[in-house]
């Protein structure tokens, strides 16, 4: 394998990023559109990146992806594409029958400078948007951000296309769950209602990308947030945005139009972050904790008691998508591991200055890098070993080159199953993430436990 050749010597790159730890923007933007119901993503560029975004959202949580492109080709590359995209808004809506359609520009769109909303508008003038439906856009360069970006930007579209205030408050609280699996989408909603709070969630993935198998083909599945929904989120008592990173534009954006107040929290995944997220819902919803909520956190907390000795001192190597690592990182500390190399691909100053405050006191000399790649992640793990790593599936090389235990967390997962289905945020995504880091480390010892001394009861 090539990563053989990875050195320890580390020099510093300003031009070169080698297996980058993210992918593009329109990918993020495509996921969040499938996040209302009966959107259909548009990418706004070439058939070939619209193909690519499909197909790595398709492997990852292996579900049919549907999409349209406006097919450029080399005259829209030199013309501009206001003619391709017209045509595309014409047949979409004319043959699939959405409600929405949400595009989304490419580096090539982009570097042209087509100008979409006024493409829209011109749609409207021809006719081509049908009464009662709806086109609205992001722009998503792919050399710019990453796909946290390209989430960021679609759902912040969201709210300026379809947030009303109608100076009627609602008793419903708006969450923004940040890029998270359709899995943890559904446990954020379960938790607020044993909570008992109505929540507005956008966008909503469950029952869109983990649909039932029926044996009937739903071109749009039952899951996503309506449009009447969107609409609602100007009236709401507040907004409780999951995720600096994939979630604060949004919730910036429907303060600043509707006049709703917003909370900006880390992604619930572990005790801490899950205790801020329950009491912040609690607090703004004007509700008490029921005995459920306080049940399973004390079974997480159990748990963390039972086997805090195959945790301890542990280094952890992570790398993924900022929001992610935060909370992952103060789950990490809380178990009393050592997170000593945690890499994100995507650009932001506050990725580091909030991780380097949770290691403050535990990790103070660990290795941070925002906009890092994973050659770099590899040649810290040269210098200073570990004991797991944590990451989606592009870690089992550097797994299997330097024999670590490997655990796939974030996205893209294309070799593995179940991300999409059980949840990691909350007190019970808690427990889940527990048994993975367990199984992991117990493997591993058990692996290298000799004759005499390898263990059958923990």
């Amino acid at each position: 394998m090539l990563l053989r050749h990875t050195t320890k010597e580390i020099k510093e790159r300003e031009a070169l990023t080698v297996n980058p730890a993210k992918t593009c923007q329109p990918i993020g933007a495509m996921y969040a559109a499938l996040g209302i119901h009966g959107c259909l993503p548009h990418s706004h560029g070439s058939q070939g990146c619209c193909s690519y975004h499909r197909s790595t959202l398709t492997r990852h949580y292996k579900e049919p992806v549907m999409a349209g492109t406006s097919s450029f080709t080399e005259g829209s590359s030199v013309f501009g594409g206001q003619a391709n995209l017209l045509e595309a808004i014409g047949n979409i809506f004319s043959i699939y029958h959405p409600d929405v359609i949400a595009v989304h520009t490419t580096c090539l769109s982009e570097t042209i400078g087509d100008d979409i909303p006024q493409i829209v508008s011109k749609a409207k003038e021809d006719g081509k948007i049908p009464a009662g439906k709806y086109v609205i856009h992001t722009n998503t360069p792919s050399y710019v951000g990453s796909h946290v970006t390209g989430f960021a930007n679609m759902t912040r579209s969201m709210v300026e296309y379809f947030s009303a205030n109608t100076g009627v408050k609602k008793n419903q609280v708006n969450v923004i769950p940040g890029w998270v699996e359709p899995s943890d989408m559904r446990e954020i909603k379960r938790l607020a209602k044993e909570l008992g709070v109505k929540i507005v969630l956008f966008p909503d993935t469950s029952d869109v990308l983990d649909a039932p198998q029926t044996g009937r083909h739903q071109f749009y599945p039952k899951g996503g947030v309506t449009i009447p929904e969107l609409i609602s989120t100007g009236d709401s008592l507040a907004t409780i945005a999951l995720g600096r990173f994939a979630s604060t534009s949004a919730a910036e954006a429907l303060d600043a139009k509707c006049k709703v107040p917003c909370e900006i929290l880390d992604l619930p995944i572990g005790l801490e972050a899950t205790d801020r997220f329950i009491d912040t819902l609690r607090t703004v919803a004007g509700v008490n904790v029921p005995d459920s909520i306080t049940e399973e956190r004390g079974r997480l907390v159990d748990v963390i008691t039972d086997m805090e000795q195959y945790f301890y001192n542990k280094k952890v190597a992570l790398f993924g998508d900022p929001d992610q690592l935060i909370a992952l990182t103060e789950f990490l500390v809380t178990l009393d591991m050592q997170p000593v190399h945690i890499v994100t691909g995507t650009q932001g100053k506050r990725f580091e200055e909030r991780i380097r405050k949770i290691l403050k006191s535990k990790v103070p000399n660990a290795n941070v890098r925002q906009s890092g790649d994973m050659f770099l992640l590899h040649q810290w793990i040269k210098n200073e070993p570990v004991d797991l790593l944590i990451g989606n599936t592009y870690g089992k090389y550097i797994s299997k080159d330097d024999d670590i235990p490997f655990i796939r967390f974030g996205f893209p997962i294309l070799d593995r199953v179940g991300h999409s289905y059980f949840p990691t945020v909350g007190y019970q995504g808690g427990i889940r993430l527990l048994e993975k880091i367990l199984d992991a480390v117990l493997e591993r010892q058990d692996r290298d436990a000799g004759d005499t001394n390898i263990e059958l009861v923990m």
